[in-house]
């Protein structure tokens, strides 16, 4: 019942930026923590940046300060600022989010997990 589109992605150059956007749409309930994951080719799929529906953030090492996660509760989207990306930032970028649906009753269900399609950003160096 519920997706989530992911936007954003693309080409860039070494040093350069993009904002990656997710929206979840559906019978939502109750989206706690909204995250980014990437997977590069031959590499397992990692963490990027996780953010609560109250707004506590967490970040992966290897960001170094350069991304931003923020969160428009209101919207039930989640954005992925990437400034100064190098190289080895290139893979498909992911969308996470465990969801609880409601039922006819107005009940909540779930959560289950819920994985966007993927966007693929690429560096060039």
């Amino acid at each position: 019942q519920v997706q989530l589109v992911e936007s954003g992605g693309g080409l860039v150059q070494a040093g350069g930026s993009l904002r990656l956007s997710c929206t979840a749409s559906g019978r939502i309930f109750n989206i706690n923590v909204m995250g980014w994951y990437r997977q590069a080719p031959g590499k397992q799929r990692e963490m990027v940046a996780r953010i609560t529906s109250g707004g506590s953030t967490n970040y992966a090492d290897f960001v170094k300060g350069r991304f931003t996660i923020s969160r428009d509760n209101a919207k039930n989207t989640v954005y992925l600022q990437m400034n100064g990306l190098k190289p080895e930032d290139t893979a498909v970028y992911y969308c996470n989010a465990p969801i609880q649906t409601y039922d006819s009753m107005g009940v909540g269900q779930g959560p289950s997990d819920y994985w966007g399609q993927g966007t693929q950003v690429t560096v060039s160096s």
